[in-house]
């Protein structure tokens, strides 16, 4: 088992109580982690990335892709069988199937496509204006006698 002391990362900073249950959270999902479907995580730049998972075997209704409390919650639900269908070798899986993605803040999700057995989920970050970094500046003090001159 696996134990993280992030002790010494909470000292230099302040109001990230959150972050620490989220990399909790993401601690124990890492440890209980699925590997089926797989899937890749790619950032395309500073503010857009794309999940896409391998679906093969799933038609668009099989799959439902959601968005909850800052997560993504991507399920696939298998339908029944082909009846009378004797499988000498069964490599593409088609069993059920949910994963959850815990979204950063400001992150959207723009977009879902299914092509040629991939799952494409399109996600953009859209920081408000309030919450952009902005310069602060710096005023020097002027003697008092100066001050009551003007």
């Amino acid at each position: 088992m696996n134990a993280y002391d992030l002790t010494p990362l909470f000292r230099t900073t302040v109001g990230f109580d959150r972050m620490a249950r989220v990399m909790d959270a993401a601690l124990a999902a890492e440890r209980s982690a699925r590997s089926y479907p797989p899937y890749n995580i790619v950032r395309r730049d500073e503010d857009h990335y794309r999940i896409t998972l391998a679906v093969a075997g799933f038609s668009e209704s099989e799959l439902d892709v959601q968005t909850l409390q800052g997560r993504l919650v991507v399920t696939g639900r298998a339908e029944g069988e082909e009846e009378g269908v004797a499988y000498l070798h069964r490599g593409i899986a088609g069993r059920s199937f949910e994963h959850v993605f815990q979204l950063a803040d400001h992150l959207k999700v723009v977009g879902a496509r299914l092509d040629k057995g991939l799952l494409h989920i399109e996600l953009e970050r859209e920081v408000p204006e309030a919450l952009k970094p902005r310069t602060i500046r710096i005023q020097s003090s002027a003697p008092l006698e100066a001050a009551a001159a003007k």
